[in-house]
């Protein structure tokens, strides 16, 4: 799976800003995730904007409901779409043009022996629908739409639809101009 992250905060800040346009919430949520992020990985200003992070962890955790750590790897032209109740594990990865909706959990799963899988790993062009769940040691190739309510616990390939629980194959040669 060909995932490029870009790591430039400025860059990919104000292209989230455009692909969030009508969606102030959202907006919001992701200015504030890319600055964390942004503070998170130079040590200076992680220990003189400590506090900042405290600030988010309590705003958008607590009071905006949509758990995404500032350890979350994030693609450009990320989309939050109505993110209240949205919880996405620290070591997830994002690919570019991915779009994100409410109820959504993402994370790694508890194995037999009681560690825990690593997080999934979710490609580019992925669009994941209303109260979806993806979970475990996963990749989510690209080109993917979940449908609403889908359970993931297995890789997806790239260029597909997924829907139910358990997450079965709907479609296959998926582009985003198929399903409006």
């Amino acid at each position: 799976m060909d995932r490029v992250l870009n790591n430039h905060t400025s860059f990919n800040l104000f292209q989230d800003w455009k692909v969030n346009r009508g969606q102030f919430k959202s907006r919001l949520v992701l200015v504030l995730f890319r600055l964390a992020k942004f503070i998170r990985s130079n040590p200076f200003l992680f220990i003189l904007f400590i506090w900042y992070l405290a600030l988010y962890r309590i705003f958008v955790e607590w009071i905006l409901n949509i758990e995404i750590n500032w350890n979350v790897q994030v693609g450009k032209n990320f989309k939050l779409a109505h993110g209240h109740g949205t919880v996405v594990e620290s070591t997830t990865e994002f690919g570019n043009n991915c779009t994100l909706r409410q109820l959504t959990t993402i994370g790694h799963k508890m194995l037999p022996d009681g560690t825990y899988s690593k997080a999934p790993k979710i490609g580019n062009n992925v669009d994941i629908g209303s109260g979806v769940t993806i979970i475990g040691n996963i990749e989510i190739g690209n080109n993917v739409m979940i449908g609403a309510g889908a359970v993931i616990t297995k890789s997806v390939p790239d260029n597909c639809v997924m829907v139910g629980n358990p997450g079965r194959l709907l479609k296959m040669s998926y582009t985003q101009n198929t399903i409006v």
